[in-house]
């Protein structure tokens, strides 16, 4: 009554219905405007963000350390206090991969710039091993054109370095090329840029499948392309080029992994709907145990990387914290084949040896499909 009397005479201000609370009846609309000062959707801000904070600490240690726990409570009711299935998993999923691209990364730029000063600080040595000039004239060509891709991918200063090395690695060619009794290399600009022996000898012909419309076989001829491309030049590039094209085909298959993903959980679900058809349990109640368990590989896939990444940082500065961190990293990957299977025993509620046999058959089934998705994200990185 109390409401009724506050409200009285207010209307909707969408649909016009009489207001009897602070929320429509008919529409749903909230009476209170979106037009508010700054410090009050400051306020409402704050008071999200610490919601979601307790969610977070509500929802991750028992994702992790429970089997099961979050499954059998959002079956039960209980939801309120934990973050949504799809929303955890799908947050996980991108924080997880993005870190992983990042230590991948790391990792990537540290070859590559081991790999620029190598070719920086080659000074020939390896010609004396030629035993013709055809030899010493194609190792030649090999050390310029990585040089020539430090020049391309490198900074300013390692630009000058490259031509300073170039004219070094022309004066050992030619020394070689006389004490093989051979004309030396004619003189040259350090910058003229090599003979590429790996090119490719033909153009790729287009393909064309009649039952597609135009645009689509564009897009085929496209990717198939760029797949072409970067292989031959992971294939046939020099070392700095390989190297710039791995990081290349790595960054697209970072880019698409999460989607591909994604696909993946409706299809886990209907595996488990399969095995468990007597369980008369609905396919949405697979999916929320697809959710939880993806979110589950994807969370203890960040705290591998993250842990890899600290130990690889902490090893030159406390070289005796190496053992305990590698027995932690033991312990981490034996934790996730332990945790699904309590988690499907703790679900399901079947005796130990249905549960065990159908744990390594949804296993098995799932190492394929799983394997299937990074291959089909691994084709589409190929053509980023």
């Amino acid at each position: 009554m109390k409401s009724l009397v506050s409200h009285e005479g207010l209307h909707c201000a969408n649909c016009g219905t009489p207001l009897a609370g602070e929320y429509c009846h008919e529409c749903g609309q909230s009476m209170h405007s979106v037009l508010k000062p700054m410090h009050h959707m400051a306020e409402e801000t704050v008071e999200t963000v610490l919601h979601i904070d307790s969610r977070i600490l509500h929802t991750l240690p028992p994702l992790f350390l429970k089997p099961g726990f979050l499954t059998l409570e959002y079956f039960a009711g209980r939801r309120v206090r934990y973050i949504a299935p799809f929303r955890l998993m799908f947050v996980l999923c991108l924080l997880s991969f993005f870190v992983l691209h990042l230590a991948t990364s790391e990792a990537i730029s540290h070859s590559v710039e081991q790999r620029q000063q190598h070719v920086l600080l080659d000074r020939g040595t390896d010609f004396a091993q030629a035993d013709s000039a055809d030899e010493v004239r194609e190792l030649l060509d090999q050390k310029v054109n990585a040089l020539n891709a430090v020049q391309t991918i490198g900074s300013d200063v390692m630009a000058t370095q490259a031509t300073q090395a170039k004219l070094r690695l022309r004066a050992a060619a030619s020394q070689r090329l006389v004490e093989l009794h051979a004309p030396p290399l004619p003189a040259s600009s350090a910058t003229a840029p090599a003979i590429d022996r790996n090119a490719a000898s033909t153009p790729m012909q287009p393909v064309h499948v009649a039952w597609l419309p135009d645009f689509a076989n564009q897009r085929l001829n496209a990717v198939r392309e760029h797949i072409n491309d970067n292989w031959h030049a992971y294939r046939h590039g020099d070392p700095v080029s390989r190297e710039a094209a791995k990081e290349r085909m790595i960054n697209g298959v970072f880019g698409k992994l999460p989607g591909a993903m994604l696909v993946l959980v409706p299809v886990f679900a209907l595996l488990l709907k399969l095995f468990y058809v007597f369980k008369r349990r609905l396919y949405m109640e697979h999916v929320i145990v697809a959710l939880h368990s993806q979110a589950f590989l994807f969370l203890w896939l960040l705290l591998c990387t993250l842990l890899a990444m600290f130990a690889s940082w902490l090893e030159p500065h406390a070289l005796w914290t190496t053992s305990p961190l590698n027995w932690l990293e033991r312990l981490l990957v034996l934790w996730a084949p332990i945790y699904l299977l309590l988690m499907q025993k703790r679900i399901y509620r079947q005796g130990w040896p249905m549960t065990l046999l159908k744990y390594w058959c949804i296993g098995w089934c799932y190492f394929w499909l799983l394997g299937f998705v990074l291959l089909f994200a691994f084709v589409l990185g190929l053509a980023h």
